[in-house]
C-alpha cells in the first residue's frame, strides 16, 4: 500500500517538472494519513498540493520540505493574506510592456531533463543547421509532451482504475514487422522525395494511404503541421488512416502552473498568485480601459486617415481614451516597387502625416500608447517571419511627435499585468487554405474560422508550416511559439471579422479598416473579451 501511494505522490510532481526527496515524499504521505485521503482521491489531493507548491516565489525543482510545510500551513490556516498593497490604485503604464520577437529569450525543450532549458549564447538571423533541426524539434518536443500529459494518455497508477479506454502512442519504429495491426502515431504530415504524403517523427517517416478516410475531424491540416493519426499498418509500409487529429490544446493556467517560474517573454516572470491579485485588481481599479485595434491601415488613402481622424474626435468628445492603439499593416493601398521614389516618397508621407493627425489631439498624445506592426508588404530590414519593425528612416517625425510609440515585429506581444496578448499581420486564412493535405473539410465559413483558430492554438504556432513554404529565421521560431497559451491572440488577417474563445484564449481579427464602412476591434482586458466598432462616415467628409 505504501508503494501504491508513493508512485501516485511521485507522478503527480513528476507532471510539475519536480523531484521528490525521502524528507519530502514522508511528509506527504504523513499528511495522507493524517486526513485520511482513500486511494481513489490520492491523486486528485496531491494534485492540489503540487499546483499551490508551484505557486511559491522560492519553489525549486527538487521539492523543498520547508516550502512543502508553508504550504500545508497556509490550507491549514485557511489562506489568510495580509491583502497588502490593495490600497494602491493600479498603474497602468507600468504593467504595460511590449515585446518584440527578437527580445524573446529561447528556451528550448531538453528532453533527457524533460524541462525548458534557457540557451545562453546570443542569438543570430543567419542560423545554422542544428538551429534548423532544433526549432521543429522543439515544435514536436512541447506538443509531445502536453499530449502525454493529457488524461486520456496518462495512465493512474492506482490499478483500480479503469485503463481499458487509456490511448497510447507508438512511433513509427514500432511498425515494422507488424503488419495488419492498428496503431496511433503522433508526427509531422511532410511529402516525401517521390512527392508521397507522410507522418514524420524522431524515428523517421510512413507513408499515409488517406483513401479510407471520408472526413477529418475538426480542424486544418497542412503539410508542416503535427497530428494524432490512426491507421492499419500495411505489408506495402503504408498506414491506412482511419482518424486523424490535432493534438489536444492545454490551457494557459495549466501550462503555467507547471512552467510558471520561467520568463518565456524576458520581462520577468510572475507567480500564479500574482497574476490572480493582477487579474482582480485590473477588474476592480479598471474595468473600461479599452485597446483598439485595426489593420490594413492604409496612410496614403485619404479615406483612411478621414476614418482615423473621426475614430480620434469621437474619443476626445466621448472623453473615452483607449489605452493602446494597435495599428497593423499594410501601410499603403498599393504596392512599393523596389526602387521607385515616387512610390517611396509616398510612403514616408503617409508616416509623417499620421504623426501630424496623432498631435493634433493632446489627450491622445500624452495618454495613448500607439504600437504599429508591420504588413506583408511593408518595407522593414527582411521579408522572414519574424518580420523587423517600419524601417526608422520613415518613423523618424513619428518617434520625435508621439511620446508612447513602439514599433512592433511581426509577430509581436504586449505584456499587459497578467495577461499576454500576440499580435500578428499576415493573410493567414488565404495561406493556410491554399496548404491543406490529405482530405480537404466541405464546411462554411463560421466553421472555417473555428477551424482556423483551433488548429492555429492546437499547434502551439502561429505558422504550421513547412519553412519552404513561409520561411522562418531558425533562432527565433519561439517567437512564433503559442505555449504557454496566451490569453489573446490578433490574427490580423484581411479575411472578414471574427472573434471567439478557445481553450480559454480570446482570438479576433480586426479586420481591414476600410471597407462598406471603417471597422476595428476593441479588446476589453479586465473581461478578456473583445467587441467590434463601426465607424460610419458620410461621403462629404
Amino acid at each position: 500500500m505504501a508503494d501504491l501511494r508513493q508512485r501516485a505522490i511521485i507522478k503527480v510532481f513528476r507532471k510539475y517538472s519536480h523531484s521528490l526527496g525521502p524528507e519530502a515524499l514522508e511528509f506527504l504521505e504523513d499528511i495522507l494519513d493524517k486526513h485520511e485521503i482513500s486511494n481513489d482521491d490520492i491523486e486528485f489531493s496531491v494534485e492540489w498540493i503540487a499546483k499551490e507548491y508551484n505557486k511559491q516565489d522560492d519553489a525549486q525543482m527538487k521539492v523543498s520540505l520547508d516550502v512543502l510545510r508553508r504550504v500545508y500551513d497556509t490550507f491549514q490556516t485557511g489562506g489568510d493574506t495580509d491583502g497588502q498593497g490593495d490600497d494602491d490604485f493600479l498603474d497602468s503604464d507600468s504593467n504595460l510592456h511590449v515585446i518584440n520577437a527578437y527580445d524573446m529569450p529561447l528556451w528550448n525543450w531538453s528532453t533527457e531533463r524533460t524541462a525548458f532549458e534557457r540557451k545562453p549564447d546570443p542569438l543570430t538571423i543567419s542560423g545554422s543547421a542544428e538551429s534548423r533541426v532544433a526549432a521543429v524539434r522543439n515544435r514536436l518536443n512541447i506538443i509531445k509532451q502536453t499530449v502525454l500529459r493529457n488524461d486520456h494518455f496518462s495512465p493512474s497508477t492506482l490499478p483500480s482504475r479503469d485503463r481499458e479506454n487509456l490511448l497510447t502512442l507508438r512511433s513509427t519504429k514500432q511498425l515494422l514487422g507488424r503488419a495488419g495491426e492498428r496503431f496511433l502515431l503522433f508526427g509531422m504530415l511532410s511529402h516525401s522525395k517521390e512527392g508521397k504524403l507522410c507522418l514524420e517523427d524522431e524515428d523517421g517517416p510512413v507513408v499515409l494511404d488517406f483513401s479510407q478516410l471520408d472526413q477529418p475531424s475538426e480542424g486544418l491540416f497542412t503539410e508542416g503541421c503535427f497530428a494524432l493519426i490512426e491507421g492499419d499498418y500495411t505489408e506495402d509500409a503504408t498506414l491506412v488512416v482511419i482518424a486523424i487529429g490535432h493534438p489536444p490544446c492545454e490551457s494557459r493556467e495549466a501550462a503555467r502552473s507547471i512552467y510558471g517560474h520561467i520568463d518565456f517573454l524576458g520581462k520577468g516572470a510572475t507567480t500564479l498568485a500574482e497574476d490572480v491579485q493582477l487579474a482582480d485588481r485590473l477588474r476592480t481599479d479598471l474595468p473600461d480601459l479599452r485597446f483598439f485595434v485595426l489593420s490594413d491601415v492604409w496612410l496614403d488613402h485619404t479615406e483612411a486617415m478621414n476614418g482615423l481622424a473621426k475614430m480620434f474626435d469621437n474619443c476626445v468628445e466621448n472623453n473615452f481614451i483607449p489605452k493602446v492603439i494597435v495599428l497593423c499593416g499594410n501601410f499603403s493601398c498599393r504596392g512599393i516597387a523596389q526602387g521607385a521614389a515616387r512610390d517611396i516618397r509616398r510612403y514616408q508621407d503617409g508616416f509623417d502625416d499620421l504623426a501630424e493627425l496623432i498631435a493634433k489631439y493632446p489627450v491622445i498624445t500624452r495618454t495613448t500608447h500607439f504600437v504599429l506592426v508591420p504588413g506583408p508588404a511593408d518595407i522593414t530590414g527582411n521579408a522572414v517571419l519574424p518580420r523587423r519593425p517600419i524601417m526608422s528612416s520613415f518613423t523618424q517625425k513619428l518617434k520625435s511627435r508621439i511620446p508612447n510609440i513602439h514599433f512592433g515585429t511581426n509577430p509581436c506581444r504586449i505584456k499587459f499585468c497578467d495577461q499576454e496578448m500576440v499580435i500578428f499581420r499576415e493573410d493567414l486564412m488565404a495561406r493556410m487554405l491554399r496548404n491543406l493535405v490529405g482530405v480537404k473539410p466541405n464546411v462554411r465559413e463560421d466553421d472555417l474560422k473555428r477551424y482556423l483558430v483551433q488548429s492555429i492554438l492546437d499547434q502551439s504556432h502561429l505558422v504550421p508550416l513547412m519553412t519552404a513554404i513561409h520561411p522562418v529565421h531558425s533562432e527565433f521560431d519561439h517567437s512564433l511559439r503559442l505555449y504557454p497559451l496566451p490569453t489573446t491572440v490578433i490574427l490580423a488577417d484581411k479575411y472578414e471579422r471574427y472573434q471567439m474563445t478557445y481553450e480559454g484564449c480570446h482570438v479576433f481579427n480586426p479586420g481591414s479598416f476600410i471597407g462598406n464602412s471603417f471597422g476595428f476591434t476593441a479588446y476589453i482586458p479586465s473581461r478578456r473579451d473583445s467587441e467590434e466598432c463601426i465607424l460610419d462616415i458620410d461621403k462629404d467628409d
